[in-house]
């Protein structure tokens, strides 16, 4: 149960076929293992090629769609997306065009941030895409931060897993589980984004 005391996590995630909801509900775990931290799951809605409304005012199921008041109430931020083409999806890349407002001020500013990811193939350019996230947070003055090879599963992974961030490996057909390291390294980035945000919370 959600404290008013309790920092809150934005994880924030686009996700087709729900590998990437997949990664995002395991970070959201490892957030809410650290005390005194709340993980508050957010999707952005799709888009269309020619700029119709395509999707519902509120998703038919899973979590809510963001809204700019969640970047202003969260302590930090986990963001994720599938790759397309070694980048962001476009409907997260349409979400983070129109924060301008909270960039000029400073919502995001000092708060830390990190980033994950899923793709169909093994080498589909997932740290490509974690890198293009992480460029609208340094945007916003977002302290970035990926997983240090502390994790010794970044050494042991055949899967996903990457020091820029929590990857998973869905295969083509989307329907790959996600693998053991992969389930350990998203719950120890979530983990590590909360205790990170609850010792500046605490400076």
């Amino acid at each position: 149960m959600m404290k008013p005391s309790n920092l809150i996590i934005l994880v924030l995630f686009y996700s087709r076929h729900g590998a990437t909801r997949q990664l995002a509900e395991l970070i959201a775990q490892g957030v809410e293992s650290v005390p005194g931290c709340d993980a508050r799951l957010r999707t952005v809605p799709a888009v269309s090629t020619v700029a119709e409304a395509t999707a519902p005012e509120v998703p038919p199921e899973g979590a809510p769609y963001v809204e700019l008041e969640d970047l202003q109430q969260c302590a930090g931020l986990a963001l994720g997306s599938p790759t397309r083409f070694g980048n962001m999806a476009a409907a997260m890349k349409y979400f983070w065009d129109g924060t301008a407002s909270d960039w000029l001020a400073g919502s995001l500013a000092g708060k830390p941030a990190c980033v994950f990811t899923s793709t169909g193939s093994l080498h589909g350019g997932q740290e490509s895409t974690l890198l293009s996230m992480m460029i609208p947070l340094f945007h916003h003055g977002m302290l970035v931060m990926g997983l240090p090879y502390t994790n010794p599963e970044l050494m042991t992974t055949s899967t996903g897993g990457s020091p820029y961030g929590a990857t998973h490996w869905s295969g083509i057909e989307g329907n790959k589980a996600i693998s053991d390291d992969e389930k350990r390294l998203a719950l120890a980035l979530g983990r590590r984004l909360a205790e990170n945000a609850r010792k500046l919370a605490e400076a």
